[in-house]
């Protein structure tokens, strides 16, 4: 019975020390974790927590804390991107709105200035300075729409929305505009009937914005187009042109606040920057996606898609 007892009193203390080790193992490990989050949030780095154990206990923990820096680190990361797009934008804002009020303030003065100036020559200066002012009260438009947009403030509600005719409305209120200008204009519409999942007031929002893109943007290449196709998921609509294109390097920018082309601000061709913006977004508010596939010269597309709706007939 005494080496009984022994026995379990050996065991005992063996379980006790073996418990003691791991709780002094474990409390080494959360003082070394401590002090490498201390580091890693002091430092605004990008490191992970790296602590090698064996207690399993601890190893989910660390998984999970990593998975913590690393949205954090994304987090901070996004919110810079965003803070140097404001200021962009800003900057680009004071640019875009003290151009065209410089010029009507330049107007209004060589009116002032000529009293006795020719009715027909003052009646041509008014009608510049009342451009002028639409093209301010447009940008105004345009920043308060994609403030809304991101916001969550614009309601988009959607339904059911016949393709065919929205597609085929829009590239038509271009198309005499563009044939007298010379250019080849091709639309590809199915006979039969694509419906979608949108709103068709955004949807023709979207089309004019593209459209006008590429004639803006791609007016070298003399043509325009239009497409609309379907599988069994999705509805797709291409607005292309055979411009100058977009270099696969700003392909992926092409979409951010306030991004335009060194070349896209010239006299003959200026936009704020938030056309193909407010663009992404209404899509995105529809549900559907929107990207680009460009080659220089050949052919550039601009593509919509949005979940197809089964035609009930």
């Amino acid at each position: 019975m005494v080496i009984v007892l022994a026995l379990l009193v050996v065991i005992l203390m063996v379980v006790v020390a073996i418990q003691y080790r791991a709780y002094r193992a474990r409390s080494a490990n959360l003082v070394q974790i401590h002090n490498r989050l201390q580091e890693i949030i002091a430092g605004r780095t990008s490191e992970k927590l790296l602590i090698f154990t064996d207690d399993r206990a601890l190893i989910p923990v660390l998984i999970e804390i990593n998975h913590l820096l690393e949205h954090n680190q994304q987090t901070v990361a996004e919110f810079l991107k965003m803070e140097q797009s404001m200021r962009k934008m800003i900057s680009n804002i004071s640019h875009d709105l003290k151009t065209p009020l410089t010029v009507v303030l330049g107007y209004i003065e060589t009116i002032n200035l000529d009293p006795n100036m020719d009715l027909e020559e003052r009646k041509v200066l008014l009608s510049k300075v009342h451009a002028k002012a639409n093209e301010v009260l447009d940008l105004i438009r345009q920043f308060f729409d994609l403030a809304r947009l991101e916001s969550g403030d614009k309601l988009i509600p959607l339904s059911r929305i016949h393709m065919n005719d929205i597609c085929g409305k829009n590239m038509l209120n271009f198309y005499d505009t563009l044939t007298v200008k010379g250019f080849e204009v091709a639309i590809e519409i199915p006979d039969k009937p694509l419906l979608a999942w949108g709103n068709e007031e955004a949807l023709d929002r979207v089309l004019n914005n593209l459209i006008s893109n590429a004639i803006g943007h791609g007016g070298e290449g003399m043509a325009v187009g239009l497409t609309l196709r379907g599988d069994d998921e999705f509805v797709y609509v291409d607005v292309w042109d055979r411009g100058k294109g977009i270099d696969e390097l700003h392909q992926d920018r092409v979409f951010e606040r306030m991004y335009t082309l060194e070349d896209s601000r010239n006299k003959s061709y200026q936009g704020s920057g938030l056309g193909l913006t407010i663009t992404k977004r209404l899509v995105e508010a529809q549900e559907g996606t929107i990207h680009i596939h460009s080659k220089p010269y050949e052919k550039t597309v601009f593509t919509v898609r949005l979940k197809r709706i089964a035609f009930a007939a």
